[in-house]
């Protein structure tokens, strides 16, 4: 089954067959996969056949040049211990392709829960970004993206033309959301501090961005942030992400190309064009991942089209199975 939804400035494809998608027709189209909230369930060390189809998948696929991950890389409720972490830095090692990641909430801000081993999230947030993003390890040989001065762990590059950029933006309020009030760990102004500080980081992060795609005439911009802002939602239920859609929207409605916000975090797969901060724009497009590594989206880039980005959902067969 092929749904096709026809938009003004961006065509959504997304298909239930295994191998339907289109190749790159354009000598500058490219690919990537987009997933996100994965391996989430697995304990450290668990063997996983299901993952490692995914993973296999993805690495022999010869048309993908990244692989983007939305955040979210263990379940919330599951310690959030180095050994946690390492586990999955040792499995996103094992891509064989630039693997560009956006931290999520479950990862250092909801670590001051009970059930999740009640650390203080700022220190997590120290162990994210030395494990994850202290070298490029991650992004391979070939890979090598502006990397902000402030927050290491927001990135930007260049592909035809075509702009992406990583902000950190996470679920839980981006950080506001009021602690576990049966956890030893308190609240402290420290952690105010860091959600206004790496907010203010991430809206200059935008606002460059978009000043270069402006500079550079180019086609379209993709962003991929952690947290689901809330699009579907009022403005009152917005907190923590109210100052980050009042700017994305004045950017998208000045650019006028292509805009597409990935995001995860929800955990409802998603291709649509909802209200920005106050209303909707022809030319912006919000995509949200897959919750479980049973699929994953192809990102097809068409610079050379008016429409720049399609999407195609791929399914993954069993671990060994014949194709």
């Amino acid at each position: 089954v092929v749904m096709l939804l026809k938009l003004s400035f961006l065509c959504v494809l997304v298909s239930f067959t295994q191998w339907s998608f289109a190749l790159p027709k354009n000598k500058g189209s490219f690919q990537f996969a987009l997933i996100g909230d994965l391996p989430y369930g697995l304990k450290v060390d668990e063997h996983s056949p299901s993952f490692d189809g995914f993973q296999a998948m993805i690495n022999q696929d010869p048309h993908l040049k990244w692989v983007l991950h939305a955040g979210d890389i263990k379940k919330g409720s599951t310690p959030c211990s180095d050994a946690m972490l390492m586990d999955r830095f040792r499995r996103f090692k094992k891509f064989t392709k630039p693997f560009i990641l956006t931290p999520g909430d479950n990862e250092w801000t909801d670590c001051h829960g009970v059930r999740a081993g009640e650390y203080q999230p700022l220190e997590r947030l120290a162990k994210v970004r030395k494990i994850f993003f202290s070298d490029a390890s991650l992004y391979g040989k070939s890979f090598r993206p502006e990397v902000s001065l402030e927050l290491v762990e927001n990135i930007r590059w260049e592909q035809a033309g075509v702009l992406f950029a990583t902000i950190h933006i996470v679920g839980s309020e981006n950080g506001l959301k009021p602690f576990d009030p049966d956890s030893r760990v308190i609240r402290t102004r420290a952690d105010d501090r860091e959600v206004k500080s790496r907010t203010a980081s991430g809206l200059q992060w935008l606002h460059d961005t978009f000043d270069l795609a402006e500079r550079s005439a180019a086609p379209g911009v993709f962003l991929m942030v952690h947290g689901n802002p809330g699009l579907e939602r009022e403005d009152a239920a917005r907190d923590g992400f109210n100052d980050f859609l009042k700017v994305l929207q004045q950017r998208v409605e000045a650019f006028q190309k292509p805009v597409v916000l990935a995001h995860g975090d929800s955990h409802y797969f998603r291709i649509d064009k909802p209200k920005l901060y106050s209303r909707t724009l022809r030319n912006f497009t919000r995509v949200e991942t897959f919750e479980k590594h049973d699929a994953w989206i192809r990102v097809t880039v068409d610079p050379q089209s008016t429409q720049v980005f399609s999407f195609t959902q791929v399914p993954v067969l069993p671990y060994g199975s014949d194709l």
